[in-house]
C-alpha cells in the first residue's frame, strides 16, 4: 500500500512539476509573442504615417474638384448667417452700474 502512495506521490509530483514547465513556456511564449506583436505594431505605425504624409497632400489635390465648390457654399452660407444672426446692439442707458 505504502508503495502505491509512494508512486502515486511521484507521478503527481511529476505531473505539477511538468505543467510549471509548460506555464512557464507559455508566458515565455506570450511575453515573447506580445512583444513582437508591439513591434510589429510601432512598425505599422511608422510606416503608416509615413505613407499617409506622401498620400494625404496627393489625395487632396485629386480631390480638389470636389472639396471646393463645398466649401465655397459652407462659406458662403457662414457668412450669411453671421450677418443676420448678429446680436442687438445694447444701450448705453441700460448697462448695469
Amino acid at each position: 500500500m505504502f508503495e502505491i502512495f509512494v508512486v502515486l506521490a511521484v507521478v503527481a509530483g511529476l505531473w505539477l512539476a511538468l505543467t510549471l514547465a509548460g506555464a512557464v513556456f507559455k508566458l515565455l511564449f506570450v511575453l515573447v509573442g506580445g512583444l513582437f506583436s508591439v513591434l510589429g505594431m510601432l512598425l505599422a505605425l511608422l510606416v503608416g504615417g509615413a505613407l499617409a504624409v506622401a498620400f494625404v497632400p496627393v489625395a487632396l489635390f485629386a480631390l480638389a474638384p470636389l472639396w471646393l465648390p463645398l466649401l465655397a457654399v459652407g462659406v458662403a452660407v457662414w457668412v450669411v448667417l453671421r450677418t443676420l444672426c448678429r446680436p442687438a446692439p445694447v444701450e448705453a442707458s441700460r448697462l448695469p452700474r
